[in-house]
């Protein structure tokens, strides 16, 4: 086995372990994955356009107000 493959065959498996862990995903779910699908999955809730910014905390004092009902 060449360096590159050996290389790779040790990326992939050390990728596998992660999805496994982190997603849940079953090996056959990892090896039918894209990169693209992989890499977004794994990124950060912040890195994907559609996330909502954070609650700040004059937001979120205003929405217990909207929201009290009068018991605390």
């Amino acid at each position: 086995m060449s360096a590159s493959s050996a290389h790779f065959a040790a990326s992939a498996a050390m990728l596998s372990g992660i999805a496994a862990r982190t997603l849940g995903w079953p090996p056959d779910l990892f090896w039918n994955a894209t990169p693209a699908e992989l890499a977004m999955s794994l990124a950060p809730p912040a890195a994907h356009p559609s996330t909502p910014a954070p609650l700040g905390r004059a937001d979120f004092l205003r929405l217990i107000e909207s929201e009290s009902d009068g018991r605390n």
